[in-house]
C-alpha cells in the first residue's frame, strides 16, 4: 500500500468532488420535475397517458444506465443534421449535457414510481374529508395528497439520491471529468488502482453519509411521530402503571 500516493492524490480527488455533487444535484432536480407529471400520468384514468407513463418507466428501468448514456452521447451523432436544424447539436455534442440528460431521464423513471407509491399510500379518508369541506381537486392534491405522499416517499427517495451520486461515476465513460474521471487519470499515471479507488470510494461514502443524515433529519422534522419520539403509535416515555 503506497500511503504517499494516497496523501498526494487526496487533494486532487477532493477537488473533483464538487463536479460530482453538481452533476448529481442538477440531474436529481431535473429528474424530479419530470417525475411528477410521469407519476400523475400513471395515476390518471386516461389509458393513453397511463400507457405512455408505464412504457417510459418500463423501458428506462429495464435497460442499464450505461447503455442509455452511450445511446444519448454517441447515438445523437446519427441525428446531427436534424439536431443542427433545430439548434440542439451544440448541446448534444457536450458530454456534460448528455450525462445530465441521461441521469435525469433515468432518475425520473425511478422517482415517478416512488411518488406514485407515495400518492397511493395516502389514506382515502383524508381525501374524502378534504372534499367534504369544499376543496377542489387541485387544492386537495396540493394541500393533502402531495405533502403526505412526499412524507411517505422520503425514505425511498433518500435511497434514490444516494444511488444517483454513485451513478455519476458512469459519466467518466463519456469523457466527463468528475470524481471517477480524475481517479482514472491518476491511475493511468501511477498504475496503482487500489490506492486511488480506496480514496474515491471513501469520498463517495462521505457524500452519501451526509445525504443519509440530511434525509433522516428531514424525516424526523416532517413526521410528527418521529419528531415526538413515537413510532407506530407508541410513546418514547414509559406508560404510567
Amino acid at each position: 500500500m503506497d500511503f504517499q500516493l494516497i496523501f498526494d492524490s487526496l487533494p486532487k480527488l477532493l477537488a473533483a468532488a464538487p463536479a460530482t455533487i453538481a452533476l448529481a444535484s442538477v440531474s436529481l432536480f431535473v429528474g424530479f420535475l419530470l417525475a411528477v407529471p410521469i407519476a400523475l400520468a400513471r395515476l390518471s384514468g386516461n389509458r393513453f397517458l397511463a400507457s405512455l407513463g408505464y412504457g417510459y418507466v418500463y423501458v428506462v428501468r429495464s435497460t442499464p444506465l450505461l447503455v442509455q448514456m452511450f445511446l444519448i452521447y454517441y447515438g445523437s451523432g446519427q441525428f446531427r443534421i436534424a439536431l443542427e436544424s433545430v439548434g440542439l447539436w451544440t448541446l448534444f455534442r457536450d458530454a456534460w449535457f448528455c450525462a445530465i440528460l441521461a441521469l435525469s431521464l433515468n432518475t425520473a423513471a425511478y422517482t415517478s414510481e416512488i411518488i406514485r407509491g407515495g400518492v397511493q399510500s395516502v389514506p382515502w379518508g383524508q381525501i374524502e374529508a378534504a372534499r367534504a369541506v369544499g376543496m377542489s381537486n387541485l387544492l386537495v392534491f396540493r394541500r393533502i395528497v402531495f405533502p403526505i405522499a412526499m412524507r411517505q416517499a422520503l425514505p425511498a427517495y433518500g435511497s434514490e439520491l444516494m444511488i444517483m451520486v454513485k451513478s455519476t461515476s458512469l459519466a467518466s465513460t463519456i469523457t466527463v471529468v468528475e470524481l471517477t474521471g480524475v481517479a482514472k487519470q491518476l491511475i493511468s499515471n501511477s498504475y496503482l488502482p487500489v490506492e486511488i479507488f480506496i480514496i474515491a470510494g471513501c469520498i463517495y461514502l462521505g457524500i452519501n453519509f451526509l445525504i443519509s443524515r440530511a434525509v433522516l433529519i428531514i424525516e424526523r422534522r416532517i413526521s410528527p411521530r418521529k419528531r415526538d419520539g413515537r413510532t407506530f403509535g407508541t410513546s418514547a416515555t414509559p406508560a404510567a402503571h
